[in-house]
């Protein structure tokens, strides 16, 4: 039974956390493309990255369910990748910055959606 409430615990939390995800990566574009040239947008553009980024570091700690290691391990090696386009954002605003092309970059997205898609799979497990 304690088995049962882990994993049902763990997709629970796995599902908000690919939830922030998703809206993350549904407003970060938006505010990047402003915060090139407007500062007060740039200074939202790194309050949700540092909130995403602490937010991919929790999740990766998540202790998962046996039989979702490997969902689990995937998502991580996604949010991996993420956390590298969110560190390139935040040097970028650092050197004071941000460049547009590093707003083209949609690699960090593409990650994102691949751990909406992993996310399917996880709720799958809690039935």
């Amino acid at each position: 039974m304690e088995s049962v409430n882990n994993t049902v615990t763990y997709v629970n939390e796995a599902t908000d956390y690919v939830n922030e995800a998703i809206t993350f990566g549904n407003e970060v574009p938006l505010i990047a493309e402003q915060a090139v040239s407007d500062q007060q947008a740039a200074k939202e553009l790194e309050t949700k990255l540092e909130e995403m980024k602490k937010d991919i570091k929790e999740f990766n700690e998540l202790q998962s369910p046996d039989m979702a290691a490997d969902l689990h391990q995937q998502m991580v090696e996604q949010n991996n990748k993420v956390l590298v386009g969110i560190d390139l954002y935040l040097n970028n605003i650092e050197d004071g910055k941000l460049d547009p092309a590093i707003v083209e970059n949609t690699e960090m997205f593409k990650s994102i959606q691949e751990i909406a898609g992993i996310i399917e799979q996880i709720k799958q497990l809690g039935q």
